[in-house]
């Protein structure tokens, strides 16, 4: 494995989506009502990107001094329990995305005005915690809250305010099914990983309710968040072609099945790059409705 692959690998690029998706909902909405910039949009691009990757980072190089990414871990190789990259230079390369993001929020504070910078400060704050200092919530079973919250309510939501310092309720109610599927995301890594993540001490969610609950929660994110999708583009509180983004729900089946019917590692991380999939294409669709 070369010196770009390790880093390749460490950022998770498939997770990467889940930082996008917000964005362009957010962008959409601006578009809407007109106050659409490009220059808004490629900060909050890179901005989210950034905080993404140094949250990817931190987690690896937390999960390695934690003792968490064991040999039974069945799933992607972390870089600094196999040595790939130094705990040092892991953080460097936190420090590095920080740094990043901070440009492109400055870039849009001087826009948006300060609330953006308490915006970023807060998402930072709350990355950093999520598997390192004192109280890991990560490991207590609040990861998936943090998800719905910071990837779904404060990304989208955000995102639309950036523009013109508006939060129209649209950006609220759509941010609720991007968060429970981003959320998605999470529980079935976490299943991926229950087995040792229990051996490591590591309590998510998956642990603490164990793998039935699991199964459920997951189904329940995934069709909770079609089904509102629906209701509120019915109901017209949101654009109602966003009601197409429902359409996309039969798809949902390829990584329901394989949670209830497999354990092996890799048809698990075949769930959870197909729950990014539909993440990801959700998020389009719904963007791709508000533009209509």
């Amino acid at each position: 494995m070369t010196t770009f692959q390790a880093w390749k690998t460490a950022a998770r690029v498939h997770t990467l989506p889940a930082a996008v998706v917000p964005v362009v909902v957010g962008s959409a909405l601006a578009q809407s009502d007109g106050v659409f910039r490009w220059d808004v949009f490629l900060y909050a691009l890179l901005a989210a990107l950034a905080i993404q990757v140094a949250a990817n980072f931190a987690n690896d190089v937390s999960d390695a001094h934690r003792g968490a990414d064991t040999g039974e871990r069945v799933g992607p190789p972390r870089m600094v329990a196999l040595g790939r990259i130094t705990a040092r230079q892991m953080w460097a390369g936190v420090v590095a995305a920080l740094v990043i993001a901070a440009g492109a929020g400055i870039a849009l504070a001087v826009i948006a005005g300060p609330v953006i910078l308490a915006i970023g400060g807060v998402s930072v704050i709350a990355m950093l915690g999520y598997v390192g200092g004192p109280f890991p919530y990560g490991y207590r079973g609040f990861g998936e809250v943090f998800v719905f919250l910071f990837f779904g309510v404060v990304a989208t939501v955000g995102s639309r305010y950036i523009y013109d310092m508006a939060a129209p309720l649209p950006a609220w109610l759509l941010s609720i099914p991007i968060g429970l599927l981003a959320a998605a995301i999470l529980v079935v890594n976490n299943f991926r990983d229950l087995d040792s993540d229990r051996l490591a001490g590591k309590r998510t969610l998956a642990v603490i309710i164990g793998p039935d609950k699991t199964r459920t929660l997951f189904v329940t994110l995934v069709y909770g968040a079609f089904f509102l999708i629906a209701l509120f583009a019915v109901l017209r509180w949101t654009p109602f072609p966003t009601v197409f983004a429902a359409l996309i729900a039969p798809y949902a089946m390829g990584p329901v099945r394989i949670i209830y019917r497999k354990s092996d590692g890799p048809a698990l991380i075949r769930a959870l790059k197909m729950t990014a999939r539909l993440h990801l294409w959700t998020g389009l669709v719904i963007a791709a409705g508000v533009l209509i």
